[in-house]
């Protein structure tokens, strides 16, 4: 917990065990974070091809978006983490509430340049933005991930986790299909440069990034700040789960910004029935709503429910998709999504409420449907790689509570390292460009296919990269 100090006398009541206060008002208002977070990562999958066709770009190219934004989170966090280790752990003195309020402004500098940069027609200076922006959110992810884990017992740490990614989810679904409406359509006109659409939105994205730095100012939000000294010579390179933690996080990142990134042009390509950007645009929605949908049934399935609820909703919040798809894009729809809903609840319980076998089997799954993504077309190749968003859904949450178990005053040095880990959606993106660029974007999935191996194979041998240290 890094910047919490963990001795008993100092720990939050109901982590020490004396009173049980209610973190339920600190935990909403960071759930409004998490989910304009995600509102807005999600756009760089509609930046992408707007960007391709207003520049002329290759693959290589154009997937430049997500190597300038998840690159910033390489630099921030790795800035971050020589600093505590220099002068001890930064989080620690300000506290995660200023932590994350300097990470909102931050955004809100990197949304405004997109007005020069749109002004201009300068590909470079949006890259520029966009890595600011990386930065600011590099620092809120550095904040944020631990602080929702402190707010309640660390074995309910992956609950919390999955109920915070699944708002951010909320936003990664309402994102494209608002974005791809605007940028498309809204902020299109006949002879205008493409970049220019971009301006309005990002304006307003910087005020609204301004303003919830406003909000969380002078929001009452516990300080969990630790006024005792921390062994800045403690490494966390010693937790062999936590080291592995750290390459599963770049993989399972790097896999998941791959496939969205990618999926809009995957989806006009004429095996896959040749759709216009805006109405593929819609279909990524499916895909990061996908990841919401799960995060919900992994939240209430690591939760200290009893089974016979967990059960009950993990078969609710399913249906509950399903009928919205239903009454929203009809029957052949939803039934297509249907079968790949029931799937989703299988593993659940394949998983059995385990955050590392649940890694394992949605790796696997995910594995499974990338190779059908890449051999097959049409409907069935469509699908399956739309799909892929249910099974990442629990992954980011899983992965990151597991790297930081057991590791007390370490956590904050983790997180660093773990949000450094975020590179993968920087380097694995522009490679998968340079497979479609060589080959053909059908067979580019093969990258996400290995990173996900990657992941499978930590849940597998998580127990064992633990056990020396318990």
């Amino acid at each position: 917990m890094g910047s919490a100090d963990l001795s008993p006398a100092a720990l939050p009541p109901d982590l020490s065990g004396s009173t049980k206060p209610s973190y339920r008002g600190p935990f909403a208002i960071m759930t409004v974070l998490f989910f304009m977070w995600g509102f807005m990562t999600v756009w760089n999958d509609v930046l992408i091809p707007r960007f391709k066709e207003a520049f002329t770009l290759n693959y290589f190219q154009a997937m430049l978006v997500q190597f300038a934004f998840f690159g910033a989170y390489a630099v921030g966090s790795l800035v971050y983490y020589l600093l505590s280790m220099i002068s001890g752990d930064p989080i620690n003195r300000i506290g995660y509430k200023n932590g994350v309020i300097i990470g909102l402004l931050i955004a809100a500098g990197g949304s405004a340049v997109f007005y020069p940069a749109a002004a201009l027609a300068s590909y470079p200076l949006f890259l520029l933005a966009l890595f600011i922006v990386g930065l600011g959110f590099a620092m809120l992810q550095i904040a944020a991930n631990p602080y929702v884990t402190i707010l309640g017992p660390e074995p309910t740490a992956s609950s919390r986790l999955n109920l915070s990614q699944a708002f951010n989810s909320l936003g990664t679904t309402i994102g494209p299909l608002l974005g791809g409406w605007l940028i498309f359509h809204v902020f299109t006109r006949p002879g205008m440069q493409g970049a220019a659409s971009v301006k309005i939105p990002y304006l307003c994205f910087a005020a609204v990034f301004a303003a919830l730095a406003v909000l969380f100012k002078f929001a009452h939000l516990p300080a969990f700040t630790n006024a005792e000294h921390i062994d800045r010579t403690a490494s966390v390179w010693k937790h062999w789960h936590a080291v592995a933690g750290i390459g599963a996080i770049f993989m399972y990142v790097g896999g998941e910004v791959t496939v969205g990134s990618s999926l809009i042009n995957f989806l006009g390509t004429e095996r896959l029935g040749g759709l216009s950007h805006e109405a593929a645009s819609s279909f990524l929605a499916f895909y990061w709503g996908g990841l919401m949908v799960g995060r919900f049934m992994g939240a209430f399935a690591l939760s200290e429910m009893s089974a016979a609820v967990k059960r009950l909703l993990l078969i609710l919040v399913p249906a509950a998709a399903f009928v919205v798809v239903l009454l929203t894009s009809g029957r052949a729809t939803a039934g297509h999504y249907g079968i790949f809903l029931v799937l989703l609840v299988v593993a659940f319980f394949a998983g059995s409420a385990s955050p590392q076998r649940m890694l394992a089997v949605f790796g696997t799954v995910i594995i499974a449907l990338l190779g059908v993504g890449t051999l097959a077309s049409g409907g069935v190749a469509m699908w399956s790689v739309v799909a892929v968003g249910l099974f990442c859904s629990v992954m980011w949450s899983n992965i990151f509570s597991l790297a930081i178990d057991g590791l007390g005053a370490l956590k904050s040095k983790a997180s660093s390292l773990l949000v450094m880990a975020i590179l993968g959606g920087a380097v694995l993106p522009p490679l998968q460009g340079a497979v479609a660029d060589r080959w053909s974007l059908q067979w580019s999935f093969v990258v996400p296919m290995v990173a996900f191996a990657y992941v499978t194979a930590y849940g597998l041998f998580w127990k064992r990269l633990r056990a020396p240290q318990q």
